[in-house]
């Protein structure tokens, strides 16, 4: 695959506050509006689709009304801490249509509603998943035990949860040899939150590894620069990689890592990937690039990194059966949306990562579990 030419691409993801600027100022208007009123407005909402029938239009009211308070609990239980009224003004028009149906079946139309509600706001977001990968090379040596590495991505620490103990926890089990993150410290809504900041600061100063912590910066607006560096100040476990190569040594296995910083723009960061494997890389070793989103693949691959290991697309978070992601903030779109690919000789995966999107977003995740990575690399047999 040869790289694309996204120089007249009218927007690169990632470089602004947010990919959908509208529908955050929409969403904190929507927020700000008093109780009784949002109140009045989904009543408006139910009578519609029901063409007033009042007995139906009031049904489908109360299920509207508890999708309020079951979002609006989510911070009050520790889940996540986002705004409750956007996502149920979303929810109440997704539905609306099914309120139109014969009356069982909108019945139970709205009872299934409710219940992935649930599932989606209170359950899948808490459940952090493992998976495991593994990846064979010739530029390693045969005999030598195989390079256990830890993939973790785009953490956006509201608050410290029962998802980040649960990552803090499985890490200390998995025992790996290197952690790996790939950027998005902290959520969009928080970059400036004291509070936040010392809940990551926790999170982070429980990854341990006998060959070291390496992480990149994520999306500018999110890992601004200005924030990071005292984010990691005295976490000196941890090595932040700036357009930087590291060796890693293990068991006399020479393995080079690269972490290049994100601008979401794949000319100016393919030319610092290329100065930087040209200058310090070896063609020879095995070699990891670490970087935020997957749109730098097919550069590197065509400059001969053997793994890149991305985030930024959270699988899409809320993902459809049999359809995926329904977006992922990437140049192409649904091609690297989550998981494993081969770009040539180059190994690709895609973490579905731990946070969630911020600012109005739903705090949601829907046959999207939050991902960490553990890999296995070895000798080719």
């Amino acid at each position: 695959m040869s790289p694309q030419d996204f120089s007249r691409a009218p927007r690169l993801p990632g470089t602004t506050a947010h990919p959908f600027d509208a529908l955050v100022r929409l969403a904190d208007l929507i927020e700000s509006l008093p109780a009784p009123i949002f109140a009045a407005l989904l009543f408006a909402l139910a009578l519609a689709p029901t063409l007033g029938d009042l007995p139906r239009a009031l049904g489908l009211l109360l299920f509207l009304l508890g999708d309020w308070w079951l979002i609006a609990r989510l911070p009050r239980a520790g889940k996540s801490f986002g705004p409750a009224k956007p996502p149920t003004l979303a929810l109440a028009l997704l539905r609306a249509p099914f309120a139109a149906l014969p009356l069982p079946l909108a019945a139970l139309a709205q009872l299934i509603g409710s219940a992935l509600v649930v599932y989606a706001f209170w359950i899948e977001p808490q459940r952090v998943h493992l998976t495991r990968q593994s990846l064979q090379s010739p530029k390693l040596p045969r005999g030598a035990p195989p390079l256990r590495v830890l993939h973790l991505s785009d953490l956006h620490v509201e608050r410290i949860t029962a998802r980040e103990r649960q990552l803090v926890a499985r890490a200390r089990e998995l025992a790996p040899d290197a952690i790996l993150f790939s950027g998005d410290f902290l959520n969009l809504s928080n970059i400036h939150d004291p509070v936040a900041w010392e809940d990551a600061r926790a999170i982070l100063r429980e990854l341990r590894a006998p060959l070291g912590v390496y992480v990149v910066t994520g999306s500018p607006p999110v890992d601004q620069p200005g924030i990071i560096a005292p984010l990691l100040a005295g976490l000196d476990h941890i090595r932040w990689l700036r357009d930087e190569r590291v060796t890693l040594d293990h068991a006399g296995q020479r393995i080079d890592l690269i972490g290049i910083t994100c601008t979401h723009d794949p000319e100016k960061d393919g030319a610092a990937l290329d100065e930087t494997l040209r200058v310090h890389g070896d063609p020879d070793d095995f070699t990891i690039l670490l970087y935020h989103t997957p749109d730098l693949a097919p550069v590197a691959a065509a400059q001969g990194v053997d793994l890149q290991l991305s985030g930024h697309t959270h699988g899409g978070q809320v993902r459809l059966p049999f359809f995926g992601a329904l977006f992922t903030s990437s140049l192409y779109g649904k091609k690297f949306e989550a998981g494993r690919y081969q770009v040539d000789a180059l190994t690709l995966y895609v973490s579905r990562g731990i946070g969630m999107e911020g600012k109005g977003a739903p705090r949601a995740r829907f046959l999207c579990p939050p991902e960490i990575v553990l890999w296995e690399i070895r000798a080719d047999r």
